[in-house]
């Protein structure tokens, strides 16, 4: 039954719980000694200013279930400007502007949205486009005040909000909240609809799960998560980097952020993890203040895991959550566990196991299908071991691809009152009640002998001790594809010659023979940098790689 909930009262509730706590920590600068100057919100002041930012979009003319986009960087305007959002009513769509130019114009497209709360430039953008986006009334502008751009300034919208002091609308927990667009690795981006219950429910389950207390301290590599620890009573402190490029990010700013602040909880995807791992291990770095890490986005590489846990100190833990953009969480294991209990199976083709399911959340495997699913009771389940596509119950899955009813046929499966989300993954439960992750659905490559998982095989590639990663590709139609092993070597180990190629390939070839599950793949492509997503520059754009390995195969192959 819809009850009374808006997201942003946690906000309130962390502000009664400790007005003088530090909400959010920006690193404004550096002053002439090289060191950081950082800026803050409390508590009372982040929510106050909220209070404002809702009160002076409704005076702008912002109705409940209007949608705004948000092109804001991380930043305290950031963090206040969302919640401001969600407390006036009003849906946030936060697409990320690294997905691409014309993904993102696609995604504005799709949600038409009624204004923009952006930079200058996507201001100027917006009005170029006038016929694209006249129907946009609703702007604010972070930075000065342009009459030509036609928006109200972020100071302006703050003191048109100050001495207001109405009611403000009461949302319920079944309302948008937002729409979030995903990273678009396995076809364009699609906007998922977040209710105001679903935010609240992820709130619970990752702080219970982690023990997270109020009072910690946290580095987001992602913006969002810096959304759960207001509601946490956590402070965020924003890092110094690009979000859009963890895989380039400075080891050495983030490690001078966790210090700075004695920050006791970081998230960041594999990527992030792998840079400041690698500086780590290679300078003796200890992260004594950490308590745990959390990373997500893609399997996490057993050299990320081993490198953090020998950085941490005691029982301190890197955290592996499972989930999508459309159901976060659903299950987590500890780095610890993974390298002392599944990593030797991971090696050789076992998949990658993501842990035990969260308290509140159902996981099932049924027979893969590419078709849509109307009832649940049209869906064989599989049994312990047997590898099929995972499908995800619970009060953080949600209901709907916003205005894409094919999406949304596809990806839901009707039970009862109730549904469940197909992940677009698949997995097998172990007989300790875990579960494994074995690949995307779309990464299936289909030979004439069967079909071949993705996350399987690379795993047995990957443990040539030259190679960074591994992907598989299937070239030709599904039923006949020719499977390719596409490796990128580890910095300074790239083969440039054709006897040093032959060698590389010879010696991976052999890996793959050794292992029944990879004895069918014959051939191997050797490729600089492999494409990733824009979000957690990990995820292996497989697509796109199968095209260009398509392109080289030898004539011979």
């Amino acid at each position: 039954m819809p009850r009374p909930l808006n997201i942003a009262d946690r906000l309130r509730t962390s502000a009664a719980a400790a007005p003088y706590q530090k909400a959010v920590v920006f690193p404004e600068g550096r002053d002439a000694a090289g060191r950081v100057s950082y800026t803050h919100l409390t508590f009372t002041q982040l929510d106050q200013e909220a209070d404002r930012i809702a009160r002076g979009l409704i005076k702008l003319g912002v109705k409940p279930g209007d949608r705004l986009a948000m092109f804001v960087p991380p930043s305290l305007e950031s963090i206040a400007l969302t919640f401001g959002v969600f407390r006036s009513g009003a849906v946030c769509i936060m697409i990320d502007p690294g997905m691409g130019r014309s993904n993102v114009f696609r995604c504005l497209d799709q949600c038409e949205p009624h204004g923009f709360i952006a930079i200058p430039i996507v201001h100027v953008v917006r009005k170029l486009k006038f016929r694209r986006y006249g129907h946009a009334k609703l702007n604010v502008i972070i930075g000065p005040k342009s009459g030509k751009l036609g928006s109200l300034s972020y100071s302006e919208l703050i003191a048109s909000g100050r001495d207001d002091s109405s009611p403000l609308p009461q949302t319920q927990a079944t309302d948008q909240a937002a729409i979030i667009f995903t990273s678009g690795s396995t076809g364009p981006p699609k906007g998922v609809t977040y209710e105001h219950g679903m935010f609240d429910s992820q709130v619970d389950l990752i702080r219970d799960r982690f023990g997270i207390q109020p009072g910690e301290v946290d580095l987001p590599g992602f913006p969002l998560f810096a959304l759960f620890n207001t509601a946490m009573q956590v402070t965020t402190v924003i890092p110094d980097m690009n979000p859009t490029r963890p895989a380039d990010v400075d080891p050495v700013k983030i490690l001078e952020s966790i210090n700075d602040h004695g920050v006791t909880q970081a998230f960041g995807s594999p990527a992030l993890w792998n840079r400041v791992g690698r500086y780590c291990e290679a300078n003796a770095v200890k992260l004594p203040t950490l308590r745990r890490v959390l990373s997500a986005g893609a399997p996490v590489p057993n050299h990320v895991l081993h490198r953090m846990t020998s950085a941490l100190s005691g029982d301190s833990d890197i955290f592996t959550p499972y989930g999508a953009t459309e159901c976060l969480p659903v299950s987590a294991i500890g780095g610890r566990q993974v390298l002392e209990q599944t990593a030797a199976q991971t090696a050789q083709g076992a998949g990658t196991c993501v842990g035990t399911v969260f308290t509140g959340m159902q996981v099932r495997i049924i027979d893969v299908t590419f078709d849509p699913i109307a009832d649940i009771s049209q869906a064989k389940e599989c049994g312990p071991g047997q590898i099929g596509e995972i499908i995800v119950k619970g009060p953080v899955a949600t209901r709907e691809y916003f205005r894409r009813p094919d999406g949304t046929a596809l990806a839901k499966i009707s039970d009862g009152d109730g549904f469940w989300h197909r992940m677009g993954d698949t997995g097998y439960f172990d007989d300790e009640g875990r579960l494994w992750f074995c690949g995307r659905k779309a990464h299936i490559v289909f030979t004439e002998s069967g079909p071949l998982h993705s996350v399987r095989c690379e795993a047995i590639f990957n443990q040539h001790p030259k190679t960074y990663r591994c992907a598989l590709v299937g070239i030709g139609s599904r039923g006949q594809q020719i499977p390719v092993i596409v490796a990128e070597p580890e910095a300074g180990h790239f083969p440039e010659c054709r006897a040093a190629v032959d060698a590389m390939r010879t010696e991976l070839l052999a890996l793959g023979a050794a292992n029944e599950l990879t004895n069918s793949i014959g051939e191997v492509l050797f490729h600089k940098s492999l494409p990733v997503d824009t979000r957690h520059n990990v995820k292996i754009n497989r697509e796109l790689l199968a095209v260009w390995a398509a392109k080289r195969r030898t004539p011979s192959a």
